[in-house]
């Protein structure tokens, strides 16, 4: 089991005239290899809640254990090996001459010898999907969506069994977003990870995800297969939120053509309903 969550709450300026209870008692287990989307509106606990996989916030309640590691003050050097964490705007934190230097910035804290630092920033910088000839070039001379790539590699050198990504293309176009999804989709089938996406994009979720779960308040409002979660159309509205564009567009169709499948939230998977009918 990759992550076991047990009666987990976190208060943040607790006893203060500003406390906050932004988790209220989480149980949740998270296996090995899954893919799982953590979707919610704007103040629900989804970035508190992944902060406390690798140990950047503390329990106020309960307990973690990830891969038989309970997260605790004292173990946070082996945990963080474990488990690697990508925040918005992570090309924000670049700040080497070179994006070798970078890649290896962390490398270089766990002690590693020369050869082998090499080896794993070559391999990783393939793995994101760039040439090796962008490791010589500033970071700073990047396109917005080989920055993003440059810092996940920063992450991904570290060989962790679990990635967690916090909105990992907030600020892309179109074209950086669809690239960095289809690298994470070949990392997760490739690299049999487990990968946590905290997502504002119903449909980006609907394509990649194996598993929803719904945060509100504070608490675990859903948990299932995409297709289970996204049905619930109503439910997810009333919290702020709303089932993918396409899903919308396949219950106006149902009204014409009432044998047409309405329970699809994805494109590709509404082209082939429709084109039954063309």
């Amino acid at each position: 089991m990759s992550i076991v969550i047990e009666n987990l709450s976190h208060i943040y300026m607790k006893g203060s005239p500003f406390e906050k209870v932004a988790l209220n008692d989480i149980n949740l287990r998270i296996g090995e290899e899954e893919f799982v989307a953590i979707i919610g509106p704007t103040g629900s606990g989804k970035s508190t809640l992944v902060q406390h996989f690798n140990g950047l916030l503390k329990p106020t309640q309960g307990r973690i254990i990830v891969n038989d590691i309970e997260v605790t003050g004292s173990n946070l050097k082996e945990l963080r090996r474990q488990v690697g964490i990508v925040f918005q705007y992570p090309e924000h934190q670049l700040f080497e001459e070179t994006v070798y230097k970078d890649i290896a910035f962390g490398l270089h804290k766990q002690g590693l010898d020369t050869k082998e630092i090499d080896k794993r920033i070559r391999k990783t910088i393939k793995m994101v999907g760039l040439n090796e000839d962008i490791l010589e070039k500033s970071p700073f001379e990047l396109s917005g969506g080989q920055k993003r790539r440059v810092a996940i590699a920063g992450v991904l050198v570290m060989n962790p069994k679990i990635l967690v990504l916090d909105e990992p293309t907030a600020g892309l176009d179109p074209k950086g977003r669809d690239e960095i999804f289809s690298f994470i989709l070949q990392l997760y089938k490739e690299m049999h990870m487990t990968i946590i996406l905290v997502s504002h994009s119903m449909e980006d979720v609907a394509r990649l995800a194996k598993r929803v779960i719904v945060m509100y308040k504070g608490k675990i409002a859903m948990d299932g297969y995409p297709g289970e979660v996204f049905s619930k159309a109503e439910q997810l509205e009333s919290m702020g939120l709303s089932a993918p564009q396409i899903s919308y567009l396949m219950r106006k169709l149902k009204k014409i053509i009432p044998e047409i499948n309405e329970n699809i939230f994805t494109i590709s998977e509404a082209k082939k309903e429709i084109m039954k009918y063309l």
